[in-house]
């Protein structure tokens, strides 16, 4: 059976939509609906039925398909106004959308459902541009608005989302037949139109003439003048001082619960901090919904110069913390009702360091990586504002409303459980090939965030990508045995996710000779990437882990070489089996922190095995007179249970030690060799 093909009015407003969200002049990401109607057939009655499509909730315009959008039927949305219980009671309008559903109905409806299906036009937006918002939260927003567009464009002032909002902007445009939108107070916009075409236009124009009279009529420096010490550091300075930082701020994020982290320095959030009105804007707060929900209701500042002391900095940033968690329970507590609910959490959101740039924060990086370029639509909504008047967002009562509205909670709940490693970030050593690569991708496909280091770039960008880019991994160049190229690799992975929670050292190398065979550059080698790389991998990821303050895990990929005595091999077994100590010696040593430390001793992992096609496999095939295709085989008959061991069976291991089922466990080593007595740990 195929699918029926798409309805050309959805072609049409899924195109425009797209359109729209790929720029963000036009709305933020996931930010604002769109909406077309039009006549289908109805499958049962076989006659014309009116219906809306609309972007459903949650969706992103810029990315919005058919399956994002919610159907429902007209004429039924439209005599929801004949039962709406009035203003107090809209929330249980949301509900009411589902018995007007079309078919399955698509996506669930949002709560800007109204605004779309009541207005009188085939063709609704509603957007949050930077330039209509700064008109909208303006301390004359009105009067702005009037200069700006005349009767073209009507204010509307605020109004919390829903039905009633609806039924005003529905009013509006019955009663201002010249108009093509309007301004929402303390929101957005919205804009109307006979045709998809005319309604993408009308959107644009609105948005292109406020961005137009923002430039004509503001003052040039609307944030104030440069403020005295708070100049932005050069960039590799800033960043030095973004990896040093982080770590802590990260630690002050998740005092509530665990948040990866996003670091942003772009020129308009390093002028806006290096300016004298940043702490009264930033104290006001966003004003957008969609803004302060995903930013809180204001960021935590560092009230210090770039270029004051670290450990200054640091101990500051503690004090400021508890005192931001004090001002927020005491937001919460000034606006809860006895069926509110229960307190979300009182750690930053945003964090903004003069001098250095943000830092934003989430529940895995996209939404930690949103939160951030929020702000910056928040950073140009104060900047227009200012220019042409002063900034006044909606007021704080408000935005409590909507942060602990029931519909919002409503939405958390029905979120889907977090997966087992959700706001862990890793380090995996080797990760361009064999073990190390399906390390890394069994740790994404359980939640993690993954830093790809390699000593091959192509490997490690490769992988990289194949686990879902950015916001899922990075790739890092790093020779194990450089403790410059070590510490880079962790700086980067601090800037990119905010932290380090789990660290896995499996980059590797084996020379398998007789003794007599064996040179002291053999013996170096293997000691120097696989001894002496783990342990400083180890020291530099244990800074980051003792100050983040998250506890965290390591775990070493030995071999059953570190136990096993066998000929030929004494370079590779005696570091393996310094590795095997060192997972010891940590455990001791570092479980104080809350750091777990344990290793996987893996055996015979042929194919996909970076160790064993780099000549290693051909060696001990020769070895055991055998073809070198055949080798995997021929390990897996030697073991208990003649199995072949595969990349992702050491990756199961991983996945097992720092899964969170054995909290209470530190110093094991878990043998993945499919059963070698010999091997057998005492």
């Amino acid at each position: 059976m195929t699918s029926s093909p798409t309805h050309p009015e959805v072609a049409a407003l899924l195109a425009r939509s797209n359109r729209l969200g790929a720029d963000p002049r036009n709305t933020n990401y996931a930010g604002g609906n769109t909406s077309a109607k039009g006549s289908a057939t109805d499958p049962v009655t076989g006659q014309d039925v009116e219906l809306l499509w609309v972007k459903g909730s949650g969706g992103d315009l810029g990315t919005l398909t058919e399956p994002g959008l919610a159907v429902l039927r007209l004429d039924r949305l439209r005599a929801l106004t004949d039962v709406y219980p009035g203003l107090e009671r809209e929330d249980e309008m949301v509900a009411a959308f589902d018995y007007c559903l079309h078919g399955k109905g698509g996506a669930a409806p949002s709560i800007d459902t109204a605004m779309h299906g009541l207005v009188d036009a085939a063709h609704v937006d509603h957007l949050h541009p930077d330039s209509g918002i700064a008109l909208a939260t303006a301390a004359d927003g009105e009067k702005l608005t009037h200069a700006c567009f005349g009767d073209r464009v009507v204010w509307v002032p605020w109004r919390r989302p829903g039905f009633q909002l609806g039924l005003d902007i529905a009013q509006i445009k019955r009663e201002n037949p010249q108009a093509i939108g309007c301004v929402l107070g303390g929101h957005g916009i919205t804009a109307w139109g006979a045709t998809s075409e005319e309604a993408e236009a009308h959107s644009l124009e609105i948005i292109r003439t406020a961005e137009q009279f923002l430039a004509e009529h503001g003052r040039p420096e609307p944030f104030g003048p440069l403020l005295d010490g708070y100049s932005t550091l050069p960039e590799s300075e800033r960043r030095e001082r973004a990896a040093a930082l982080a770590p802590l701020i990260r630690r002050i994020a998740s005092t509530d619960a665990p948040q990866v982290g996003h670091f942003t320095d772009t020129a308009p959030v390093l002028d806006f901090l290096a300016r004298a009105e940043h702490p009264r804007l930033a104290a006001l707060g966003t004003s957008c919904p969609d803004h302060f929900l995903r930013t809180k209701v204001r960021p935590l500042v560092l009230d210090l110069p770039a270029t004051a002391p670290l450990d200054e900095v640091k101990s500051r940033l503690l004090e400021l913390h508890e005192a931001y968690r004090a001002e927020y329970r005491a937001y919460y507590d000034r606006h809860a009702t006895p069926d509110s609910p229960a307190i979300r959490g009182a750690d930053p959101a945003i964090v903004l360091i003069p001098g250095v740039g943000m830092f934003s924060y989430g529940k895995d990086k996209q939404t930690a990586r949103v939160a951030g370029e929020f702000y910056l639509n928040a950073i140009n909504v104060m900047r227009g504002a200012e220019a042409v008047s002063s900034y006044a967002p909606i007021e704080e009562s408000e935005k409590f409303r909507i942060e602990y509205w029931a519909l919002e909670e409503a939405k958390l709940q029905r979120m889907p459980r977090p997966k087992p490693l959700a706001t862990r970030i890793a380090l995996v050593t080797g990760a361009g090939s064999g073990i190390g690569r399906a390390i890394a991708h069994r740790l994404v496909t359980e939640g993690a965030c993954v830093v790809v280091a390699d000593l091959n770039t192509d490997n490690a960008a490769a992988v990289a990508t194949e686990l879902g880019g950015p916001d899922k991994a990075v790739a890092v160049t790093v020779d194990v045995t450089s403790e410059e190229q070590i510490a880079a690799a962790l700086r980067e992975a601090v800037l990119a996710f905010g932290g380090v929670d789990l660290v896995v050292n499996n980059a590797g190398i084996s020379i398998s000779k007789p003794l007599l065979e064996t040179t002291a550059r053999d013996w170096d080698l293997q000691h120097d990437i696989m001894a002496r790389g783990s342990f400083l991998v180890s020291r530099e990821a244990a800074r980051i882990l003792v100050e983040q303050g998250l506890g965290g895990d390591i775990v070493y990929i030995a071999s059953k070489n570190a136990v096993f005595a066998g000929p030929n091999n004494i370079a590779y077994s005696a570091t393996k089996a310094d590795q095997a100590h060192q997972v010891r010696l940590l455990a001791a040593e570092l479980g104080e922190h809350g750091i777990r430390v344990n290793g996987v001793n893996p055996d015979g992992v042929v194919r996909g095995s970076g160790i064993f096609a780099g000549g290693w496999g051909a060696q001990r095939a020769a070895t055991y007179g055998i073809d070198e295709d055949k080798l995997g085989e021929f390990y897996a008959q030697r073991t208990i249970l003649k199995r072949e061991v595969l990349p992702e069976h050491v990756a199961n291991a991983v996945f097992a030690l720092t899964a969170g089922e054995l909290t209470h466990t530190t110093g094991l080593h878990i043998p993945v060799d499919a059963g070698v007595a010999a091997a057998f740990l005492r």
